[in-house]
């Protein structure tokens, strides 16, 4: 069965970012193609990657790298385990504004997959405010089954 919205905690159940670390508070819809999920937890001072100056649009990444893990999973056939991917390249990042933690209302995150095989994902991705204003944008390039070093 193909679920097309999930909770937090369904979303942590996904994904290998845990706690504070999973950013992303729902999935709002997705396909074989694109995923669309929200969060709001970028304004929480106690926001794990918050610096001094704040939440700095450079995160935007890390919040499409954790819908594009969410998409690789939905993805996956059912009872296997999807592939470990890491984040191997960000290409034509581009930013409309330095921080994140003075957006209102939610950001929209949405990552479309372009191409790929079973060792690499290419997709395209945006962070969006709630009036639809593109905050963040780029290419990102997944790796997947790559071996760690002991």
């Amino acid at each position: 069965m193909r679920v097309s919205t999930l909770d937090r905690a369904g979303i942590a159940a996904r994904i290998p970012h845990q706690g504070d670390m999973c950013l992303l508070d729902r999935l709002e819809g997705w396909s074989d193609e694109a995923i669309h999920c929200t969060a709001a937890g970028h304004r929480d001072p106690a926001h794990p990657l918050r610096t001094a100056s704040g939440l700095l649009a450079p995160c935007a990444i890390e919040y499409a790298a954790q819908a594009m893990a969410l998409h690789g999973a939905l993805r996956a056939p059912a009872g296997t385990t999807p592939a470990p991917g890491y984040l191997a390249s960000v290409r034509d990042a581009r930013f409309a504004r330095a921080r994140l933690d003075d957006v209102e209302g939610a950001l929209h995150v949405r990552a479309e997959f372009v191409a790929g095989d079973h060792r690499q994902l290419l997709y395209r991705f945006a962070v969006a405010d709630a009036a639809g204003a593109v905050l963040a944008e780029g290419r990102a390039t997944v790796v997947l089954n790559a071996p760690t070093s002991a």
